[in-house]
């Protein structure tokens, strides 16, 4: 049980699926155990004796072996399968509320590299949170191998697609091809994501020319499919500069997470494609509350509040950001947005699914309509600097020393004259006049679940990050159990 326990990664199983020197944590044993147990929790959940499951699965080397050991796993309970195949985890949520199944398993392990691989549980009320999937872990136990026969085939990402091409049309209302005229390219990085390209813009009337990597692979050869990683983005803004082309997309490999690129290969990602959908989502809801997570900058705060809105800095993990949201609507508030830095993004008229393709279909819908993406956001004010570290915790008990620094952090907003406090729903946020002029912010924060503080800095002016981690340094300097030395680099002189 404790290994299996060890497969838990936020709401998902996740493990080594290739063997690369380090042995597979994530095989068809686990992968079967898992399908079993979330069987055995669907009858509970449900009533039904022998609940329906959609299986689908992202390119990975193992995805097909996985997707086949969870049917037998299902089966092995008395549970149906249907095999969607190649798909997007956000079309396997809409499978559930679209078709009579009772949950679904998605194999992916998102923007992890080819060796890894994992399990999404899904059931009409959503992704399972941290504690069901922790549960689910626990209940795993061997299951043998069984005969499933021909599983009944669906293909589900075709009938996604269209549904996303009607979504655009209907929004832009400019007949059956509202892009025609405009190129778009889509990097899919070899992932589920290239129908987006061929089931969704070119029926629209776009030219995708100069579009990369759409077929699968599940190598990921090309570039780690994640919309956050700064290597694949410029692959990305690259694609857009040399066709020419009046947007991009990029999605990761199971197209819950996307983000755009501008006309001339501007980057669209973190505060900047959070600031654009504020933008749309306020014109649509005025006064609305936009709900983040915590590392969002003190410029998007200004420009959320520019246009009318209210935004709440919530915990870091898409699943709290979404969940903080639909905590709100059911108080009353209009709350039509929850997004994370990350690219994970969910509105609250598309059933709160994170849904990468539903958002770029969203933005490139303004194309549509002669809309310039990058002057919805030419007003948002930016940070000059910026930097992220890490500290790691050696303390046996990880949890006290991270929070014995946390604390040393708010007596730090308490002691300093030049710092104040904000409100905190995760970790310390400390806002810091800067030596002649200027304003900078300090996050520190402990990992739910990985014995490691992370510190972001934000500066609005040219050298602020430095003078930033100084002060924290000082701060925090003695602290018991915990590596300093990443925060002493970025403070050296």
């Amino acid at each position: 049980m404790e290994k299996d326990l060890k497969l838990v990664s936020g709401s998902d199983l996740r493990g080594v699926a290739v063997d690369v020197g380090s042995g597979v944590t994530l095989g068809p044993d686990q992968a079967r155990s898992a399908a079993y147990a979330f069987a055995e929790f669907l009858k509970k959940r449900t009533g039904q004796s022998s609940p329906l499951v959609a299986l689908g699965r992202d390119p990975r080397l193992t995805g097909e072996a996985l997707l086949h050991a969870a049917a037998e796993g299902l089966c092995a309970a008395g549970a149906r399968a249907v095999d969607f195949g190649l798909c997007a985890t956000p079309a396997m949520f809409e499978a559930v509320l679209a078709l009579p199944s009772d949950g679904a398993i998605m194999i992916t392990a998102s923007h992890l590299p080819y060796e890894r691989n994992g399990m999404k549980f899904v059931t009409k009320d959503g992704g399972l949170e941290h504690e069901e999937v922790a549960d689910l872990a626990r209940a795993m136990q061997p299951v043998a191998p069984c005969a499933v026969g021909d599983l009944p085939k669906v293909d589900f990402l075709a009938q996604y697609a269209a549904r996303l091409a009607d979504f655009v049309r209907a929004r832009a209302g400019r007949g059956d091809k509202p892009l025609a005229g405009r190129k778009i390219a889509v990097d899919a990085g070899n992932g589920s994501g290239g129908f987006f390209a061929k089931l969704v813009l070119e029926p629209l009337g776009a030219d995708t020319a100069g579009s990369q990597f759409l077929e699968p692979d599940g190598r990921f050869p090309n570039h780690i499919p994640n919309p956050e990683d700064g290597a694949a983005m410029e692959a990305a803004c690259r694609m857009v500069r040399g066709s020419g082309a009046d947007a991009g997309v990029i999605l990761d490999a199971d197209c819950d997470r996307a983000a755009i690129v501008g006309k001339g290969g501007a980057p669209m990602n973190r505060n900047r494609l959070l600031a654009l959908l504020a933008a749309i989502v306020l014109e649509e809801h005025p006064g609305a509350t936009i709900v983040t997570d915590s590392v969002t900058s003190a410029g998007l705060t200004r420009f959320i509040e520019r246009k009318g809105g209210v935004h709440l800095r919530y915990k870091r993990g898409y699943k709290n950001v979404i969940d903080k949201a639909k905590e709100l609507c059911a108080q009353g508030v209009d709350c039509p947005l929850a997004v994370e830095t990350s690219g994970h993004c969910a509105f609250a008229d598309n059933h709160f699914l994170d849904d990468g393709a539903y958002m770029a279909a969203r933005l490139l819908a303004l194309l549509a309509d002669g809309e310039d993406l990058e002057g919805k956001i030419a007003d948002l004010e930016e940070p000059a600097e910026e930097a992220e570290v890490r500290l790691k915790i050696a303390a046996e008990d990880f949890r006290a020393a991270g929070e014995a620094v946390l604390q040393r952090v708010r007596a730090g907003i308490g002691q300093r004259p030049d710092w104040g406090a904000n409100r905190d729903y995760e970790g310390v946020r400390a806002t810091v006049r800067l030596p002649g002029g200027g304003e900078g912010l300090i996050l520190v924060r402990l990992s739910v679940h990985d014995p490691v503080l992370p510190i972001n800095f934000e500066s609005d002016a040219p050298g602020g990050v430095k003078i930033l981690a100084q002060q924290l340094l000082e701060q925090i300097q003695g602290a018991q159990g915990v590596d300093l030395a990443p925060l002493a680099a970025l403070a050296a002189p």
